[in-house]
């Protein structure tokens, strides 16, 4: 697993979401068409699934199929264009799914079990940089039993197998219209999801309709959807003032987010919901620097964080706490870190120092990314920068560059301590302990934790009843606990805001926070 490389949340908030309402009924109340509008800032990268790891599921979750995928409420897969899938042996190693009868792609041709197995083999034989290959390494190989059923033999026990094919990368698509060799580039999509891609302008708009030949999950509660694609937030947000859009999903700042709030009180006509995200932010050492490789720096620093104040001042709010690196909301979350260090104390900071022999205020440098996690970012790195110099046990110098340039010097090792996100994959707990550990850490450093490589993760996998393994996932956080290779600080918040002629936005976000945009409707005249 590595960081989905494009995704962007805008004033560090993974997924916003509002709606209000712009009337298509006609005098009368009678219903003329069920479209919707949508407006966004997260534009797709690639139209094909094989190359896609980053915000281009927002688009392919809604045009094409995969063999399970994430109803509205449920945080563990269940079919789509499979009747059922299950894992046929103890051991998690053989995962079987049989297709629903019909199923066929948008130019017509079938969609049996030989083009489930080219989508899924495609991916592993283009192997494009930056892509989704990544996410296949426990597969072995795909086998098809006549043209509805399809095995999945994988090299070692993982019960995340399911979770990973309910991705959007996984997308079944139509081997005519797709090279096994190479990325198809035409701006075309050929699937055989909710709605077919009637146009497509890159930088401007997708035009989408309803699939007459779907066979799925989904229940479409309209019948089109335009995508409208702005580069900021703040054409998006007008052109929602103005009733241009219908509807946004990521691209809001907290400000944005607080000022809609307040015109809630004002504006009844204005609704506002709020849950709990899973998207994340923490702060990563560099082990092989001469300070933030001592774990009691690491540890002080850990002591001294005020995630309260980091939230309130910078976020407004729009996003809590975190204590652990698994989110609030996934099943093996703790509070580990606030079970470990309670609340900020300067004393036991210091204590922690002296007792490794450090009696100075320790200099280090912080990074950050510029253009990656919203315009909050800087001003939250102001703050952690004043409430450790505040102690007078830290010197703190803040740089940042650009996320390319960025993230090669952070796989360089050349940062002391930098701040990243991380968007899950798929709701699970492994999905936030697993890319962290290992010689392919999604950090850029090697963090080599047999107890968690060897021992956990391996029994974890075992087991696909996902709700079981809480505790050993429970022993893993304790286990970056007291190494603090990483210091968990927020995660972040969803909104959905509605006029009351739009409907369906409470049920709009998916687990991976991917719209669904079937569920949005438009409600009868009032």
């Amino acid at each position: 697993m590595f960081y989905r490389a494009s995704l962007q949340a805008a004033a560090a908030l993974a997924s916003l979401f509002l709606l209000a309402g712009c009337g298509l009924l006609s005098d009368s109340g009678s219903e003329v068409e069920q479209k919707i509008v949508v407006g966004t800032t997260s534009e797709p990268s690639t139209l094909d699934p094989a190359a896609a790891w980053d915000n281009s599921w927002e688009l392919m979750r809604n045009v094409f199929q995969t063999l399970v995928s994430f109803p509205t409420g449920s945080t563990s897969p269940e079919p789509d264009a499979a009747e059922w899938c299950k894992f046929t042996d103890t051991t998690s190693t053989s995962y079987r799914c049989k297709l629903r009868e019909g199923l066929k792609f948008s130019n017509g041709d079938k969609l049996d079990a030989d083009a489930v197995k080219y989508s899924i083999d495609r991916i592993s034989e283009i192997k494009f940089k930056g892509g989704p290959v990544g996410m296949l390494g426990s597969l072995d190989r795909v086998e098809t039993k006549g043209d509805d059923m399809v095995v999945f033999h994988l090299t070692k026990p993982d019960a995340t197998f399911p979770f990973i094919l309910a991705t959007p990368a996984m997308s079944l698509v139509a081997p005519s219209a797709y090279s096994r060799h190479k990325i198809r580039s035409d701006g075309k999509i050929t699937g055989s999801g909710p709605y077919l891609l009637d146009s497509y302008k890159p930088g401007n708009r997708a035009e989408l309709v309803k699939n007459p030949d779907y066979k799925g999950f989904a229940d479409r509660k309209n019948d089109a959807v335009t995508i409208r694609y702005f580069k900021e937030s703040a054409p998006v947000v007008a052109a929602l003032r103005k009733n241009r859009i219908d509807a946004i999903y990521r691209g809001l700042t907290a400000e944005d987010v607080v000022s809609l709030e307040g015109n809630q009180n004002k504006d009844s006509k204005l609704q506002i919901v709020e849950t709990v995200g899973a998207d994340i932010r923490f702060l990563v050492f560099n082990p092989e620097d001469p300070a933030a490789g001592k774990v009691a720096v690491r540890r002080a620093i850990a002591q001294l964080v005020d995630r309260d104040a980091l939230v309130a001042k910078v976020y407004q709010g729009t996003a809590e706490p975190l204590y652990s690196m698994v989110p609030k909301g996934i099943a093996g979350h703790t509070t580990s870190f606030f079970d470990a260090y309670g609340d900020p104390d300067q004393d036991k900071a210091k204590r922690i120092l002296a007792k490794a022999g450090i009696t100075k205020p320790v200099e280090l440098t912080f990074w950050f990314a510029t253009d990656r996690y919203g315009s909050s970012t800087a001003p939250e790195f102001d703050e952690l920068k004043r409430q450790l110099e505040s102690s007078g046990l830290f010197r703190i110098t803040l740089k940042s560059k650009p996320w390319k340039i960025f993230q090669e010097g952070f796989t360089k090792g050349q940062f002391p301590v930098f701040g990243r996100g991380w968007f899950p994959d798929f709701p699970d707990a492994d999905n936030f302990i697993a890319p962290f550990v290992g010689k392919e850490s999604i950090t850029g450093m090697p963090y080599m934790k047999d107890e968690i490589t060897r021992e956990v993760l391996p029994q974890t996998r075992k087991e696909s009843d996902r709700g079981a393994v809480s505790k050993q996932f429970e022993r893993a956080q304790k286990v970056m606990v007291d190494d603090v290779r990483v210091l968990p600080l927020w995660q972040g918040k969803l909104y959905v805001a509605s006029g009351e002629d739009i409907g369906g936005g409470e049920r709009a976000l998916d687990p991976q926070t991917v719209m669904q945009l079937w569920e949005l409707y438009r409600k009868a005249s009032w």
